[in-house]
């Protein structure tokens, strides 16, 4: 199983794949995700140590249980080979309705099928009050003419 674009990575190919990630990502289906990672994936995520697909879908699972209409956006930082650096943010809210922009990095090393063998994240969550809020496109896919972090200032 190939999931193109494939490294190496040009500039225009990676902020493809970025984009690709982050329509995944903005799914909020586990099991889509995880289709684009290689089975034994290893992910750093904040402060949790996640193996394969199986706990990739358990992790995401939680994760949107949690983060209530979640909406993210990637933005391409570097590339080299077959290493992207992606920064990012996503809006979410907790079930008493508070809200929170959560700020991160990622750092992606890819198999030659441009599956990601390795995720390492580091985020960050700032309380947001609901008339602050960037992001409230429909929940799903971001619409292309909504604009990307650089656009808003973040």
């Amino acid at each position: 199983m190939t999931r193109p674009p494939l490294p190496p990575f040009t500039r225009e190919t990676a902020v493809q794949k970025v984009r690709l990630a982050e329509d995944a990502w903005n799914t909020r289906d586990p099991e889509k995700v995880a289709g684009a990672y290689t089975a034994d994936s290893r992910w750093r995520n904040r402060a949790e140590f996640v193996t394969g697909r199986a706990e990739i879908v358990a992790f995401l699972t939680r994760k949107w249980a949690r983060e209530l209409e979640y909406r993210l956006i990637k933005e391409l930082w570097a590339a080299d080979g077959d290493h992207l650096a992606v920064r990012f943010a996503y809006e979410w809210h907790d079930e008493a309705g508070n809200w929170f922009r959560s700020y991160g990095n990622e750092n992606w090393a890819f198999d030659e099928n441009g599956l990601m063998r390795r995720r390492h994240a580091s985020i960050n969550d700032l309380p947001l009050a609901e008339g602050d809020r960037l992001f409230r496109w429909p929940q799903g896919r971001r619409p292309d003419d909504h604009p990307g972090l650089t656009d808003l200032g973040l």
